[in-house]
């Protein structure tokens, strides 16, 4: 389970709200998150801006471009500037998603890896090499898929088998798991369950677009849904409560309705720290 400095609800960071976040610092956010690839040599205003927010706030990495999973090489000078930057801003956290993104260019996308057993090895021999450069464990995170290609495996055995071989941790994506499941046709709680919860560093909660009825689409795009409210609390029964970030990514409501979402983390946590108390205090 999370042994770094995170705790409470998270938020994601983006530059068209420092101004926002610096005039008014919200009292609900316990950490941030951010793209690394993003601030790699970024100096100038922007980048003491940036310092300024991670002199405040815990900020964890959440990396887009590292995949994986690709037929390429790991992308060493990537990953040593990732390093370099955690150093530089004290950030002890950094996670991926268990897909790729690239061959010969960038595919602009994730994409899923097939799950077999020879992409478990490759995929755990990468991640180990991430590991070796950074000198520290990395979160993988369950990641949205629409087709499984090569399927020889489940898709919780897959997830499961890696993060074992690699001696990984886990960036555990509730809004993914309920996706998945309408899309795959599989039961979520069972899903979740089955997950190694004292690998998990984190949490992930977003919003989806109802596409059709067995059809959701990963989108960050909008509020969460109750269902997807639920399984976290389901989560948090599972494995106890562990920190939660908003994720949004586009069709941004204004940062006051951003809160009442974080709000909505902190107010399902504090309701099963509260229970502990009553069982265990």
């Amino acid at each position: 389970m999370n042994t770094y400095n995170l705790q409470g609800s998270g938020l994601g960071f983006r530059r068209d709200i420092m101004s926002d976040l610096a005039e008014s610092p919200p009292a609900n956010v316990d950490f941030m998150e951010v793209a690394p690839e993003n601030w790699i040599n970024v100096g100038g205003r922007f980048g003491k801006q940036f310092s300024s927010f991670t002199d405040r706030y815990p900020f964890v990495f959440h990396g887009l471009s590292l995949s994986i999973g690709g037929p390429t090489p790991i992308d060493v000078e990537l990953v040593k500037n990732i390093k370099q930057l955690m150093k530089d801003h004290q950030v002890e956290v950094y996670t991926e998603h268990l897909t790729y993104c690239s061959d010969d260019g960038h595919l602009y996308d994730l994409m899923p890896i097939p799950f077999t057993e020879e992409a478990v090895h490759y995929v755990a021999d990468r991640i180990r090499q991430v590991q070796d450069i950074l000198e520290r464990p990395i979160a993988m995170e369950n990641a949205s898929y629409y087709a499984a290609p090569h399927q020889e495996m489940s898709e919780i055995d897959f997830i499961n088998e890696v993060i074992k071989e690699a001696d990984c941790q886990l960036l555990l994506d509730v809004n993914n798991i309920y996706v998945n499941s309408i899309n795959h046709q599989y039961d979520p709680v069972e899903f979740l369950k089955a997950l190694p919860g004292k690998r998990i560093v984190y949490g992930h909660i977003a919003g989806h677009y109802d596409e059709a009825d067995d059809l959701k689409v990963d989108t960050h795009g909008a509020d969460v849904k109750p269902d997807v409210w639920k399984l976290l609390e389901i989560a948090y029964q599972e494995f106890g409560v562990f920190p939660t970030l908003l994720e949004r990514d586009f069709n941004f409501p204004p940062l006051a309705e951003l809160l009442l979402e974080v709000e909505q983390i902190r107010k399902i946590q504090k309701s099963f720290n509260s229970e502990d108390v009553a069982v265990h205090g």
